[in-house]
């Protein structure tokens, strides 16, 4: 069996150990990498893999516990700064790397729509992205959102407006993301591409965590063996072009 470490014991590693237990080709080996559990890089024993849904501010410790251990890494996070994707960047130089905003298969399957979509309607649609997420999300838009715009808008040729207010005028060619908070949504995600007399629009919905946590588990499933790397999740779930590396 595989052995498996969560960097981080918050609600998505909590349900990604239930999603575990039970499991029979991993082994859950403990909590490393934030305050109050043992420290990555002291983690005791082999280690094949490490699963980090934490926060953004402890990636440099995850990154050197990763690599001293030779495991691959399954990155969860959002928040990431551009300073520190090329931390991510350069550490796939020795391990390999998948790094993701949301595991959902869900979310993977609407990312490739959204590309056929884009290129067939961008030219003379207007795009609109909506994001709902629980009161607690630190960060907006979701990194979830943003991905979906990188699939719309790959070379990021459209300017991205984050919400309106005020006279802002006649709208242009941009994107618009807007980030709603309440409650207790686990994440929906809206994308609108608006026409003339005509609208088409794609929705996705959580209805638990426990999606993003079997998503992440399948995700370091198939990093196992991999050379190192920086994967996508759609490459190991569709088994698509190779790394970035």
């Amino acid at each position: 069996m595989k052995r498996i470490v969560l960097i981080g014991y918050g609600r998505m590693g909590q349900m990604i150990h239930e999603c575990l237990t039970g499991d029979p080709q991993l082994e859950f080996a403990g909590i490393a990498g934030c305050e109050g559990y043992q420290d990555f890089l002291e983690f005791p024993g082999e280690v094949d893999a490490a699963i980090d849904f934490s926060w953004a501010g402890g990636l440099e410790g995850t990154l050197k516990g990763a690599i001293a251990k030779n495991c691959a890494l399954v990155l969860g996070t959002t928040g990431y700064t551009e300073a520190d994707r090329q931390k991510i960047a350069e550490a796939s130089a020795r391990i390999p790397i998948v790094q993701s905003a949301n595991y959902s298969i869900g979310v993977a399957v609407l990312k490739k729509a959204l590309a056929v979509a884009a290129g067939q309607l961008l030219g003379d649609f207007d795009c609109e992205i909506i994001e709902t997420h629980h009161n607690q999300k630190a960060d907006a838009p979701s990194g979830t959102a943003l991905a979906l715009r990188d699939a719309i808008d790959p070379e990021k040729k459209r300017e991205s407006v984050y919400g309106r207010c005020g006279m802002t005028g006649k709208r242009g060619s941009e994107i618009g993301i807007h980030a709603v908070r309440g409650g207790t949504v686990p994440g929906t995600h809206e994308v609108h591409f608006f026409g003339q007399d005509e609208e088409l629009e794609f929705t996705h919905r959580a209805q638990s965590r426990k999606i993003f946590a079997v998503g992440a588990i399948r995700a370091a499933k198939a990093i196992l063996g991999k050379k190192p790397g920086l994967y996508t999740f759609e490459q190991l779930l569709f088994g698509e072009d190779d790394c970035e590396r």
